[in-house]
């Protein structure tokens, strides 16, 4: 069965999601003038000195903060998690959920610490979530269909998850808030993200398939068998929306909504791990602008995040063997960008110092 991505394209058209606004680059010019007359040596610094210059660019100002940092967590199931792609059964994902809303998970834990104010999004979770202040009801449906048997969406179920994203990040983002972590829960949506990176970067379907939650051998070699299958149904479609109808998951088209909405917002946006990173790509192919406001937290040991990274020209602040998602690795990279941001504005210049500038 085909899907007809003009559809999707309308439908998506007639929800207005917003453009993203380009980043100023006068003011990352300005920034980078700025970094080479501080007290330090030219680029001593590292890489906080271009992850300065980027906030300035997104900010549009020299004068740069980072305010009310928000987090919200995109959950959902997948049909596929049924053919045994995952080391974890499906049930894992609404159970994840109460841990996430009883404060019990890994980054409920790191939210509390980084004063993060953390959402979580039902966006298809096969169960009752209940009702709970920092959960927002978005389900489609009760996980999607088996992309092994046909499209894991519809056209109209896609656009509408995109929609959804997109108003999550409007209702979790006060005003005055200008940083979006984003995270996911979803047995079996490793095996999605591989998929879509397959039909995004044209790699090798076996470069793209990692363990996931802790496949060994035997399992990582099914899961393969398992998405050939599914390809074999029906070839990578060149399309980025009609590609994610028949692979996706709601919480990844949900997640690449929120990267568009996001960006349209000129927030800075953390990205977390390899599924979080396929719905900025995503995003990137329906607006390259977005990928100016997008930082990568981390490098997961997922196989194929390393080589996506690569093809998105995007280097992670961190790379510690984590391969956890939940949004974990972003909430972990926010103390390096409010250290960039913090050197930036409150170093001496060597004039302000009264320092001796040996280059001038």
């Amino acid at each position: 069965m085909a899907i007809d991505s003009a559809s999707i394209s309308h439908r998506v058209d007639s929800r207005s999601i917003a453009e993203t606004p380009p980043v100023n680059e006068d003011v990352r010019a300005a920034a980078f003038r700025r970094l080479d007359v501080l007290t330090k040596p030219q680029g001593a610094l590292g890489r906080l000195e271009p992850l300065a210059a980027q906030i300035c660019a997104i900010q549009g100002t020299l004068d740069i903060r980072i305010s009310r940092p928000v987090g919200i967590v995109f959950a959902a199931d997948h049909g596929v998690a049924g053919h045994g792609v995952s080391a974890y059964p499906r049930e894992v994902t609404l159970q994840m959920v109460a841990n996430f809303l009883g404060g019990g998970a890994a980054i409920s834990v790191l939210a509390k610490l980084h004063g993060i104010d953390l959402w979580i999004v039902d966006a298809g979770v096969d169960g009752d979530c209940g009702t709970h202040p920092r959960l927002i009801d978005a389900k489609i449906r009760r996980g999607t269909r088996s992309f092994v048997d046909e499209p894991a969406m519809t056209p109209t179920e896609c656009a509408e998850a995109l929609r959804r994203g997109q108003d999550a990040v409007e209702r979790a983002m006060p005003p005055d808030s200008n940083v979006l972590i984003l995270g996911e829960m979803g047995i079996g949506n490793t095996a999605s993200a591989a998929l879509l990176m397959h039909g995004l970067t044209g790699a090798n379907l076996v470069d793209c398939v990692g363990r996931g939650t802790g496949l060994d051998d035997r399992g990582l070699e099914h899961k393969r068998k398992v998405l050939r299958q599914a390809l074999e149904r029906r070839a990578a479609p060149p399309d980025p929306l009609d590609l994610l109808a028949e692979f996706g998951g709601y919480e990844i088209a949900m997640l690449t909504g929120a990267v568009l909405a996001g960006a349209a917002r000129r927030s800075l946006i953390l990205v977390d791990g390899f599924t979080v990173s396929v719905a900025a790509a995503l995003a990137a192919r329906l607006n390259p602008g977005v990928l100016e406001y997008c930082v990568f937290g981390h490098c997961s040991e997922e196989l194929a995040h390393r080589a996506l990274l690569a093809h998105l020209n995007a280097r992670p602040l961190l790379d510690l063997g984590k391969r956890l998602g939940e949004g974990t690795g972003a909430a972990l990279a926010l103390p390096i960008v409010r250290a960039a941001v913090a050197l930036f504005t409150q170093m001496a210049t060597f004039e302000d110092a009264g320092v001796s500038d040996k280059g001038t």
